[in-house]
């Protein structure tokens, strides 16, 4: 069985310099699009998480990763719960931001994912499931 998940996470706004963004499309709900997400592991700084997280999601290197000195709080999703010990019922997400020079292909992780796509942003923050990513999608442009 695996171990509790940390209510602790970091969300990964991929984007470029005029704001095209990449999402992908969660395995376990098709039809949910989101931006980079993941728990911490252990005591990992929470920098090494988004870095790990982009990687692991999606191939791509994030050695200049955007620290915007942000949390968000949200209740978790029923049906995610299970994941987590017993009674936790909210996560606290870091936001970073990586900007690539123009819209890249990119590698999926197996089972985690079934699709990506580059949007305009405005599209992008329409398509996602999470409020809290479609306010960080939105603002992209006043941030690093």
């Amino acid at each position: 069985m695996k171990p509790a998940k940390q209510p602790v996470s970091v969300l990964v706004v991929i984007h470029t310099p005029d704001l095209q963004v990449l999402l992908i499309e969660r395995a376990d709900r098709p039809g949910f699009w989101q931006s980079v997400t993941g728990s911490r592991e252990g005591d990992e700084q929470l920098i090494d998480t988004a870095r790990r997280e982009v990687a692991e999601e999606t191939g791509i290197d994030a050695a200049n990763l955007c620290d915007w000195q942000q949390q968000n709080v949200y209740e978790i999703y029923p049906h995610w719960r299970h994941r987590y010990a017993p009674g936790v019922t909210h996560n606290t997400e870091h936001v970073f931001s990586l900007e690539l020079p123009a819209p890249q292909p990119v590698k999926l992780a197996a089972g985690e994912h079934l699709a990506w796509q580059w949007l305009p942003w405005q599209q992008a923050a329409e398509l996602v499931f999470s409020p809290s990513n479609a306010v960080a999608i939105r603002q992209l442009a006043s941030r690093c």
